[in-house]
Parts: C-alpha cells; sequence; structure tokens
C-alpha cells in the first residue's frame, strides 16, 4: 500500500507529537508537526534521520547548528546531543526514521516528550 506522505500531515495539527506511518527491520517511520523548539537531548544508542518536506529544520549540536530546508534529510548520529526548533518559528513537516525503541526526547522528560506515538 502506497502512502501519501503530505494527505497524511493534514490528519493530526499537535506539534512535536509524531505519528507512526511505517514499520521496518526494527525501525518506525514517524511524521512529526514541529513549530518553536523541542528541547536539548540526545539518544544514547540510536541514529535519528530528519526529512523536511515543508519548512526549514534547524537541528543545533553543541559543535554546530545544521539548517535542513525542504527535499533534505540529515542523521544525527547517537550520543550527539541536539535541540531541533524551526526557522522564524515557521511549521515544518518533518519524516523521522528511527529504531522502535527510541524514546522521544532520550533520558530527558519534558512537557513535550511523548513516548506514546498514535499510528495514523
Amino acid at each position: 500500500m502506497s502512502i501519501d506522505i503530505l494527505e497524511h500531515f493534514g490528519k493530526f495539527t499537535e506539534q512535536w507529537s509524531p505519528r507512526i506511518v511505517g514499520e521496518l527491520n526494527g525501525q518506525y517511520v514517524k511524521l512529526a508537526r514541529l513549530q518553536g523548539e523541542l528541547v536539548w537531548h540526545s539518544h544514547e544508542n540510536e541514529d535519528e534521520l530528519f526529512m523536511v518536506f515543508k519548512g526549514t529544520l534547524i537541528l543545533e549540536m553543541r559543535d554546530k547548528t545544521v539548517e535542513v530546508g525542504e527535499g533534505e534529510m540529515y542523521i544525527v548520529p547517537k550520543g550527539v546531543e541536539h535541540l531541533p526548533k524551526t526557522k522564524n518559528n515557521e511549521e515544518v513537516f518533518c519524516l523521522l526514521f528511527e529504531p522502535k525503541n527510541t524514546l522521544h526526547t532520550g533520558d530527558v522528560e519534558h512537557e513535550k516528550t511523548n513516548n506514546d506515538q498514535e499510528w495514523l
């Protein structure tokens, strides 16, 4: 079954609350609507892929900042502390690809942390 990614972004409005759209080889494919910033965190044992469909995602790391534009992706290596945020507070549509056991904000608990993510 094919999945219309942009259509699925229209099925939810919550920010920083990823939705699962697929599963393969122990990994989840998730969609997230982002605006503003999340929280500094890391994933000790998992890499995290961000692919942007709309807007510009800023990934601050302690030693550099990466801008990820529409149609681009970036992989944050495991163990690297990062702060995802959006450019100029615009809304970003992002696809995430990460192992099923990945905690939303790693070991950090925050009001935006959501480890109980729903399937679309």
